[in-house]
């Protein structure tokens, strides 16, 4: 996966490059592993992106901390900052009856916070596209488009939702 890595960072200067701009790596950044020169900023994203928590992860993505070592220390202290942080916006149980507009809020939510990550683990995705009565219909998208195992991603976006939202919601895909 480290190749997706350099090849966002080829077309990201390449783009600042065409436009004129500071190429990423001209811009002042503070330097954490000194071997390969990655900065605090580039592990940050990798690892946010990617969902790395470890340091054989960002050894893996990035490079750093894979020569001298001096520079583990800082990723771990970087990865327990990053993963730390609590979630703005916790999935609250329906203990009452919502409103439309509850209910629509609650299950993009639970979309954004439970089902998205594991989609766009396998490079997956989902969009809600509506939500009407019981029924909310969705649209898989990128690797799960066309996938033979959409039904059973289906059924699992089902449970899920019924489990967190609604016992009487069904789920249709477009």
């Amino acid at each position: 996966m480290s190749w997706f890595v350099m090849g966002r960072e080829a077309l990201e200067a390449a783009v600042a490059d065409y436009r004129g701009e500071a190429k990423p790596a001209e811009k002042e950044e503070k330097i954490l592993c000194k071997c390969f020169e990655v900065s605090e900023d580039k592990i940050r994203r990798v690892a946010i992106e990617n969902r790395l928590t470890t340091v054989e992860e960002i050894t893996d993505f990035t490079k750093a901390g894979g020569g001298c070592g001096s520079c583990v220390p800082a990723i771990e202290a970087l990865l327990r900052d990053i993963w730390s942080v609590k979630p703005v916006c916790e999935i609250p149980s329906p203990a009452r009856k919502l409103t439309n507009l509850q209910k629509i809020a609650l299950i993009q939510a639970v979309i954004d916070k439970e089902i998205r990550p594991r989609l766009q683990a396998d490079g997956g995705d989902i969009e809600l596209i509506d939500v009407d009565g019981g029924k909310v219909i969705v649209s898989l998208r990128a690797m799960c488009v066309g996938c033979p195992m959409g039904g059973i991603t289906l059924e699992g976006i089902q449970e899920k939702l019924r489990e967190l939202v609604s016992e009487d919601i069904a789920v249709e895909g477009q």
